[in-house]
């Protein structure tokens, strides 16, 4: 399992790879590449700063991995999230799974991704043509994550 917070960039051929490269027992993975947008909400944005709690980021990332893992046949997984400065077109954040079978390769990378959005400490702020803000989240994530409850 690689969980990592990092600035740098990241190649996603060479992330989904290593998932499966040394595992013949993988039969399929499932990934989620998130992109910057130029625009959110109706409003251009030029650039994206996201920040976060070192340590307890990575341990909520890998808490929601091993969530994962406990309802779903993970073999592997990868969370890559990146912080600070990016524009629109950079990717922001990875999340990749390596199962027996794309059923639980899907499900568990969706489930993952969808805690991330709700449940890891990452802050982010916009800049906009009236100035930089503050991104509130989003109540469609917290239904997304809603749905995984029983």
């Amino acid at each position: 399992m690689k969980i990592a917070v990092q600035s740098e960039s990241f190649d996603l051929q060479t992330e989904v790879a290593a998932l499966y490269r040394d595992n013949p027992k993988v039969g399929a993975v499932a990934s989620f590449l998130g992109l910057v947008r130029d625009i959110n909400e109706g409003q251009g944005v030029s650039a994206m700063t996201l920040e976060h709690y070192p340590g307890m980021t990575e341990k909520s990332l890998a808490d929601i991995v091993e969530q994962a893992r406990a309802r779903w046949a993970v073999m592997d997984a990868c969370v890559i999230h990146r912080v600070g400065a990016m524009k629109p077109g950079d990717p922001i954040v990875l999340v990749a799974v390596a199962s027996a079978h794309r059923g639980d390769a899907f499900a568990a990378c969706e489930f993952i991704m969808d805690f991330l959005k709700t449940r890891a400490p990452f802050w982010k702020k916009e800049a906009t043509p009236v100035g930089e803000k503050w991104v509130d989240a989003r109540e469609s994530d917290d239904q997304a994550a809603a749905r995984w409850n029983p």
